[in-house]
């Protein structure tokens, strides 16, 4: 009876630790070798209050188009992206279905959705908001890649890097309540260093161990799907300046069409180009990837912004397409530097250097319209601007056809 009794105390324990694993549970394990999976819900919901965040930061710049604007709108950008990706990353490498993956989850979603709330405030003291929020999500990330060393000392050495730098930053976001406007152009860039640099340390302690890590085919879908949240405020921009336009007017549509027919090209050559392509193996390659996102994205919200007033009469259109012009280049010449860094099918491989190539010399081609400053009207720029994309969609397109692809299969 008493040996019985023991069983079952022992199998009551048991169980306990099986249920309280599988309730919250440690990170999962580090393994360099990605399992193919499929993204979860959970993490469209994350990305979800992105859409939120990008909107705000992206409006606050379509109000403020200087060069100051501009600053700012990167720096946040910047730190926006770099707290997607820290949230996304450990959810790809130390997600599991426990509690605590999902308590993480809500808790980065409640942050950004503050930072969402202080973006946008009007008050003398919308700076000190936005800092803290910042700071919380500082302190936040910090602790997502420190818990990882907590559970797994195996892992501790690796994510050292990433606690020391991250408090750095931290107490570099503190020290800006304390110091003049102007020592701040020195903190920002500290801080956004402090922040993107871990992973480079800590890739060379992973190579001392014979590891390396690759970007999984997960995130490479995850970072396309944040591209399409960017996409969606460039529409959103054409819809806003649409609606300061006289909508009785022919040319109002006309205009609708043809911005959201330059919205689609860039999507085309972008999603035809960049999408459903694994990143070459390497840690290297990928971080390089990973940071290419950034010109990319930002200058997407450059057009995005720009739209939003590219249509309204009182605006002066010369500098805004000027702008927009440097934009286009910018977008186009990172796509050109992405592909250098994916794996492409053999068949398509002796096409990759002229699409680069046409890439380049487009995007010169709009730094070129812009340094002119040709100016022939909200129409005939949009003309010009949508048949300088189209001539390159139609030589992408014949490189392609040119292979006979389909008809060797």
């Amino acid at each position: 009876m008493r040996r019985t009794l023991r069983i079952f105390i022992l199998l009551q324990r048991m169980s306990l630790k099986v249920n309280t694993s599988a309730w919250w549970g440690p990170p999962r394990k580090f393994d360099p070798r990605f399992e193919e999976r499929r993204i979860s819900w959970l993490e469209l919901f994350y990305d979800l209050v992105y859409v939120i965040a990008i909107a705000r930061i992206t409006h606050h710049l379509a109000l403020h188009i200087t060069w100051s604007g501009f600053l700012e709108y990167g720096g946040l950008f910047i730190l926006i992206f770099w707290g997607w990706l820290n949230g996304s990353l450990y959810h790809d490498i130390h997600g599991t279905t426990g509690l605590r993956t999902r308590l993480m989850t809500l808790w980065q979603v409640m942050i950004i959705a503050a930072l969402s709330v202080t973006i946008d405030d009007a008050s003398a003291k919308r700076f000190e908001y936005v800092t803290i929020v910042l700071m919380v999500m500082q302190l936040f990330i910090t602790y997502l890649w420190w818990s990882v060393g907590f559970y797994d000392k195996a892992h501790r050495r690796y994510n050292i890097p990433y606690t020391i730098l991250y408090l750095l930053s931290l107490g570099l976001m503190g020290l800006s309540f304390f110091v003049s406007p102007e020592w701040m152009k020195c903190i920002v860039p500290l801080v956004i260093l402090c922040n993107y640099a871990p992973p480079f340390i800590s890739q060379q302690l992973l190579r001392r161990s014979s590891l390396d890590l690759s970007l999984s085919s997960s995130m490479s879908e995850r970072l396309g799907l944040f591209t399409i949240i960017v996409f969606g405020e460039v529409v959103l921009g054409v819809v806003n300046g649409i609606s300061k336009a006289d909508i009785q007017l022919f040319s109002t549509w006309l205009h609708f069409a043809l911005a959201l027919s330059i919205v689609f090209t860039l999507w085309w050559i972008f999603f035809t180009l960049i999408s459903n392509r694994d990143a070459k193996k390497g840690f290297t390659r990928a971080s390089l990837l990973e940071l290419l996102f950034i010109p990319t994205l930002i200058s997407l919200g450059l057009i995005a912004s720009c739209l939003s007033y590219f249509f309204d009469p009182h605006q002066h259109i010369n500098s805004l397409g000027d702008v927009f012009g440097y934009a286009m280049a910018c977008f186009l010449t990172c796509i050109s530097l992405m592909m250098g860094l994916l794996d492409y099918p053999d068949t398509a491989k002796p096409i990759k250097r002229p699409v680069r190539v046409s890439l380049f010399v487009t995007a010169l081609v709009f730094t070129g319209w812009s340094l002119s400053g040709i100016n022939l009207g909200t129409t005939w720029n949009l003309v010009g601007l949508l048949a300088i994309l189209i001539v390159e969609i139609v030589y992408l397109n014949s490189l392609y056809y040119a292979l006979n692809i389909e008809e060797e299969k």
